[in-house]
């Protein structure tokens, strides 16, 4: 296949099978093309430039079949607003729609103001805004679900105040085997303790001209929707990775992270790749192998690799001691590039291969990460600061922080 070729991989249309066979075509180029600069290293110590272009112009052509496969993939996640039969919701529901849709148009509140009266609602005035309808917001966090890398393949919980609260226990009641009429130690209670989990205010602001919001043709949820999910799945992507839970949530990189050896709970243990910034030269695939193993068994059934799409480029060439490839494009779209068999799953806020960054994740994240909601999404209408343009200022309070540290495991990137 030529560069030509490649080339056109980026821009061909089709649905997900021509998508996931032209990504197939590519990753077979891709193998010839690495195996020959495999050889070359081989016989010469060296690669020809011509060869490490034409290997980065495949790498890049496969980078974007998984993009054009991950955007069919959520354009067939993405749940449709307004599906849901008018007879099969509750008549509130239906006011607070259309008293909501009101209010985005022309600013109108009395609908909203009087339906808030009703429920006693506190907090909910023209100054801290309104409550978006109940569809909205779930069609808000489907979404996030579904291009939100880290939210994805963590646990998610649906909180009422500000914090969660989440008990473990640090030593708990004796117990052990026995026979049938020996003596039995007196059992203590468990010493409990707790793991914070607070709720940020997360913000988006979307624009709109007075022509929009008068267009009668426009859904004004589905316009609202697409406008803060891409914002609001960015920062807090960024904060599950990295935050330092100063009015955010804390990443799991945030954490204390210490060598495996040394592994105590608070902390974070790393398996180290043998070489700093890069993977060493012999049986390079070997540190992935340990990284896996680190895990135990009951969190490897449901773990992931997490890294960057810089990571996965160079995870790309690595071969197994048996001469295959351990990173395999997916099987088909909504699925996910597999490492070892193990799915992969892409975070830009991931940091790159530099030396001593811990730049890929493995783990069970549904048990290992815990994301907070605190339920409703508010919007506040200010046609005033950016004229001619109305802003919608859109919050929503989200927290996360690790909850289980023997669940997620770092490789980093040093000689040891």
């Amino acid at each position: 296949m030529d560069i030509a070729s490649h080339d056109s991989l980026e821009t061909k249309a089709g649905g997900a099978p021509d998508a996931l066979a032209d990504m197939m075509r590519a990753f077979e180029a891709f193998k010839d093309a690495n195996d020959e600069r495999l050889a070359a290293l081989e016989r010469r110590g060296a690669v020809d430039p011509l060869t490490e272009d034409r290997l980065a112009r495949i790498d890049a052509a496969l980078d974007a079949q998984q993009r054009r496969l991950d955007a069919l993939a959520l354009k067939g996640a993405r749940p449709a607003l307004g599906a849901e039969p008018a007879q099969a919701r509750s008549q509130a529901s239906i006011e607070h729609k259309a008293a909501f849709e009101a209010y985005v148009r022309s600013g109108e509140s009395a609908g909203l103001r009087q339906l808030e009266h009703k429920a006693m609602s506190s907090g909910s005035d023209a100054d801290g805004g309104y409550v978006v309808p109940p569809e909205i917001e779930t069609v808000i966090g489907q979404r996030l679900a579904a291009i939100s890398p880290i939210r994805g393949i963590a646990s998610v919980r649906t909180i009422s105040g500000n914090i969660y609260k989440k008990p473990f226990m640090t030593a708990g009641p004796a117990y052990g085997w026995v026979g049938e009429t020996d003596a039995r130690a007196q059992t203590g209670s468990p010493t409990l303790a707790e793991l914070p989990f607070p709720a940020m205010e997360l913000y988006a602001m979307p624009a709109a001209t007075a022509t929009l919001l008068e267009d009668a043709a426009v859904n004004i949820d589905q316009w609202l929707a697409g406008e803060v999910e891409q914002v609001f799945a960015a920062q807090e992507g960024a904060a599950f990775v990295n935050g330092d839970g100063s009015n955010k949530p804390t990443g799991f990189l945030h954490q204390t992270i210490v060598a495996e050896a040394s592994w105590a709970w608070g902390k974070l243990g790393y398996v180290a790749s043998g070489l700093s910034a890069g993977f060493p030269s012999t049986n390079p695939a070997d540190p992935l192998i340990d990284l896996v193993y680190a895990l135990k068994a009951g969190y490897r059934q449901n773990a992931s690799f997490v890294m960057n799409r810089k990571t996965q480029a160079a995870v790309r060439k690595l071969k197994d001691s048996d001469g295959s490839y351990v990173w395999q494009p997916p099987s088909g779209a909504g699925t996910r590039a597999t490492l070892m068999n193990f799915p992969v799953v892409e975070a830009e806020d991931m940091p790159d291969i530099v030396a001593d960054a811990t730049a890929i994740a493995f783990g069970d994240f549904a048990r290992g990460y815990l994301i907070v909601d605190r339920a409703g999404v508010r919007v506040l209408r200010d046609p005033y600061s950016a004229k001619p343009y109305v802003l919608f200022y859109t919050t929503k309070r989200v927290g996360g922080n690790v909850q289980d540290f023997d669940a997620i495991k770092l490789m980093k990137f040093a000689a040891s």
